[in-house]
Order: C-alpha cells, then structure tokens, then sequence
C-alpha cells in the first residue's frame, strides 16, 4: 500500500532560490520533495497530501557566519565594548585555547549549522580545526598589530603561517582565510599587505568594523573611551601613528580602509553598526558582504544595526553568533531570534534569506535547493 504524501506548512518558506515564501510548504512523498511553494496552491494540488504544521520556517539551515570558537570557555559579560575587550577579551585570555574551541565546535554542531565562519587566534587551534572540523566554512586567522614598525616582520610571519596550513586544508572541511581583527587594531602599513595578499591569493577576509560608537569617535577626533582604553593597552603609540593620519572629522573606519585599497580584496565587514549612508554606498560598491550579530550588538551597548539601509543599498547581509562571551551561545538559531526581536520592523522573511544565503555566500558555500525532485532533509524543519 502506497503511503500518502505530506505537506509541511511553514510561516516563511526559503527554496534557497529568490526570496523566501510567506505561509507555504512543502510536499514530500518518501524521501523526495514533490513539490514546494504557497500553501494554498499546494493544499489545491495535492488534497490527498497529510498536512503537517512545521512551525515558523521551512528553509535550508542557516550559516553562523561569525564566531569565536576559541573563546567558548568565557563568561558571557555584557560591557560597553570599550571596557569589554580589555575587561573580558584580555583579562581572560587564559581560557582561549584549544579546549575553548573544541568546546564551540560541539555547540556549532548541536546548532545545526550548515557552515560556519570561525576567527582563529591560536596556532594550535588553527589546525586542530583545519584537521578535524566536519563543519565546512572558513577558518580566519585573526592578525592584529596597530604598530606600523613591526608591520612587515608581521607580515612576513602570517603569510609564513597561511603557507604552511594551506596544506591541510581538505575537501569538506574548512578553508583557510585572513582577518585583520579591527580597523583600529592593524596598522596602515600591515593592513595594505595583508589585503594585498589576501586579494593575490585569493583568501577571504574579515574584518572587525565599525562596532560601537566609540571607533566613529576615533577616527573622527583622535578622543573617546576607545581611544582612551587603546592608549592604555598600545602605549607609545597614537591614533595617527596606527591609521599612518591624523583623524579628521569626516573620516570613518571605511573611508579610511577604502583609502589604503582594503576594500578592493572584498573583505566581509562584520558588525558595521555605527556607519553612515556614505560607508554603506562604499561597501555596496565594493562588493563587500556584512555579517551583524543582533546579540553581541545589544550585549556591548554598540547601537541597532541599520538593516533596512543596507538592503536597500544592495548590500548582501549575513548573521553571527559572535563569541559567548558576548553573544551568550552559538546556536545561529538564536540570533535569527534576536534579529526578528531586534528589528521588528524589517520583513522577517530577510532575516531568513541573510542567514541562509548571505551566510552561505559568506563563507563560500553552496545551499541546497528545495524543489521537485530533490532529496527531503528532515533539517529543513527549523526548530521554534
């Protein structure tokens, strides 16, 4: 006796192609999609399908585009950023390791995550992940040095370091990328060869903009908390040693990376909160992607991401959980939660498409598609 067919109904459904469905479904008979698209249509095409009520999304899971794995073992602290990082980051450096990751990489599969964007801090984390992850995506080998003296041998010793793991990169597996951690924290010099080499090699690259209003501060007066709290961590050195000028009014983080050709190795921007309608034109048309983390952005007192102005500037927007340490899990599950909660006034079916298709662009990947004649995936029930 043959089974009867089965309709999931969902509030959005996402195909992986175009923009996500409101109130639709999917028919699926044995292992194999029969069709998908509008309720309605569906209950009309198929009325001897049994319909099942998945719940709020129909779609191919999502990717958790920024992360810390290493920092897994952290506290979640909410702080302004400012004193977050030297409170929390530095204070507790200790805990960032291996075990830390090990730790993340378990939270990142239990999520359900299809990929992931993962910045990388320690050596020894860095191929730990490239050997062993089953999540596909992009490992970030975090560089951070805001003193231009220092800036080749810098250089010299990363580019050392990308050679040598591009060896055990593997099919499935993680890719290997570049993340000058922030627009403050890398010198003018490093940053030019960095993008340089990045763009050479083709390695993707993300970069820490942009988070809180205190880095807009900075760049445009030389003065602020950050600026305070970055003279007490990189003594000696001033704004305008780090950034190779003075800081103007007028000048943001991305002007200032657009000036030293950063913009042209198409870095993915991650935070990019406190930004002006200039810095998302640039980003626009640069190509660049920009990843938001809902959570992280509250939890460090950074501002509301502009959602709305980017997507009407064409700008491809993706999610991260950020670290636990402020993002408090790394289930991306959450942070489609907090974007829903955190900009009720945005069509929720983008939030959606962003963590499926702007994740996936992110790292590099492919998303399967929900259509006629494809295997079904029991994953594609998001969980409420």
């Amino acid at each position: 006796m043959t089974s009867l067919p089965t309709l999931y109904t969902a509030d959005i459904l996402y195909t992986g192609m175009g923009l996500p469905i409101r109130d639709g479904g999917v028919v699926v008979s044995g292992q194999t999609v029969a069709a998908a698209g509008p309720r309605a249509e569906l209950r009309a095409n198929y009325p001897q399908a049994q319909e099942v009520r998945a719940g709020r999304v129909i779609s191919p899971p999502p990717v958790n585009a920024h992360t810390h794995l290493d920092m897994s073992l952290y506290e979640f602290q909410s702080l302004p950023y400012f004193e977050w990082i030297p409170q929390v980051v530095i204070a507790g450096r200790a805990r960032r390791g291996l075990e830390g990751a090990q730790t993340g990489l378990e939270a990142i599969q239990r999520s359900g995550a299809a990929a992931m964007g993962d910045i990388v801090w320690h050596p020894e984390v860095m191929e730990w992940l490239l050997t062993h992850s089953q999540v596909p995506g992009v490992a970030y080998w975090e560089v951070l040095d805001p003193n231009p003296a220092t800036a080749a041998q810098t250089f010299a010793s990363t580019r050392e370091r990308i050679e040598g793991w591009r060896e055990l990169e593997r099919p499935g597996g993680l890719r290997l990328g570049l993340s000058p951690h922030a627009s403050h924290t890398v010198s003018h010099r490093l940053f030019r060869m960095l993008a340089e080499y990045a763009g050479a090699e083709g390695l993707p690259m993300q970069i820490h903009v942009l988070e809180h209003p205190s880095e807009a501060e900075l760049f445009a007066t030389g003065a602020g908390p950050l600026a305070e709290s970055m003279a007490r961590m990189v003594p000696g050195l001033s704004v305008a040693d780090i950034l190779g000028r003075e800081p103007a009014q007028g000048l943001t983080a991305v002007s200032y990376l657009e000036s030293l050709g950063v913009l042209q190795a198409r870095p993915t921007l991650v935070h990019m909160v406190n930004v002006t309608s200039a810095d998302i034109r640039a980003a626009a048309q640069a190509g660049c992607l920009v990843v938001t983390c809902p959570r992280s952005n509250r939890h460090l007192h950074c501002g509301t991401f502009p959602w709305a102005e980017y997507a009407a500037a064409g700008v491809e927007v993706a999610l991260g959980t950020d670290s636990v340490a402020s993002g408090e899990t790394l289930d991306v599950h959450d942070e489609i939660g907090a974007a829903w909660t955190l900009h009720p006034g945005l069509d929720p079916r983008q939030v959606v498409r962003a963590a499926v298709k702007g994740g996936s662009r992110v790292v590099g990947g492919r998303v399967p598609l929900i259509r006629r004649g494809e295997v079904w995936n029991a994953a594609y029930l998001w969980p409420e």
